[in-house]
């Protein structure tokens, strides 16, 4: 992966410990930033931690779970005490505790638990960090789903979150360039080297296992992208190397699937 120039950046990803938060958070390490890292474990924040420290002494952890605002607002107070603010927000971490099924298959409560899991700890860091990073400006990344761009069965509930990660996108995009700040986002496929990854395909013929199985089989390339090249754009995002990128959503799904908005 190139590595940008980060040096004097202070970057809180959250969803660090594992998948695209963890090859981003090492990007940034790599690039010179100072790095906070967020899990909503301890002992998985301290193997990040330990695993980034091979690559910069400006390393630290933010323990909270960004499903709950006020462990969320605690977790980018940590983050700004660095250095007195925050430069670059990637908000990496939702994975949610239901999986991909039939709408009229879910009960109300998977509907609720499915949406808040999903959509909670992606925008949740937007609004707690924007206090500490107006001053300094910056940039804002956040992942969502390809789905939100292609219709597919069993996927009403991450489509529709992903939808509303993509407008919020355009959204933020516009209210937050008057403090300087940058925000785009990053749609996702089935991505491999991730925990989500491992998780569908752990499963014993369900309904999430079967559905991708088939759709691994469609990518041209022959193989899904690596969280390693989707944190390549992600990385580019926040960089100075697109600084007139803004209120975007790039497509990382190895031309599994063109267009949408």
């Amino acid at each position: 992966m190139p590595t940008a120039d980060f040096s004097g950046k202070v970057a809180l990803v959250t969803g660090a410990s594992g998948g695209v938060g963890l090859r981003v958070a090492e990007a940034l390490a790599r690039g010179g930033a100072t790095v906070v890292v967020n899990s909503r474990s301890e002992e998985s924040a301290r193997r990040t931690v330990e695993r980034l420290a091979t690559l910069s002494e400006n390393v630290l952890a933010a323990v909270g779970d960004c499903e709950n605002y006020d462990a969320t607002v605690e977790v980018t107070r940590r983050a700004a005490s660095v250095n007195g603010g925050i430069d670059l927000l990637v908000s990496a971490g939702a994975a949610s505790r239901v999986l991909p099924r039939p709408f009229a298959d879910m009960s109300s409560a998977e509907l609720v638990d499915a949406f808040e899991s999903r959509l909670l700890p992606r925008i949740f860091p937007v609004h707690a960090a924007l206090p500490h990073m107006r001053e300094r400006g910056g940039a804002v990344v956040m992942l969502c789903t390809d789905a939100a761009r292609h219709a597919t069965a069993g996927e009403s509930i991450p489509g529709a979150v992903g939808a509303s990660v993509i407008l919020m996108t355009k959204v933020f995009a516009k209210e937050f360039a008057r403090w300087r700040i940058r925000v785009n986002s990053v749609a996702m496929t089935l991505t491999s080297d991730t925990p989500s990854f491992d998780r569908i395909f752990g499963e014993d013929r369900t309904f999430s296992s079967k559905l991708f199985t088939k759709l691994a089989e469609r990518f041209p390339s022959g193989r899904p992208p690596t969280a390693e090249e989707v944190a390549s754009v992600v990385t580019f995002l926040v960089s100075e190397q697109s600084a007139q990128v803004t209120g975007q959503t790039v497509s990382v799904n190895g031309g599994l699937s063109f267009g949408g908005w």
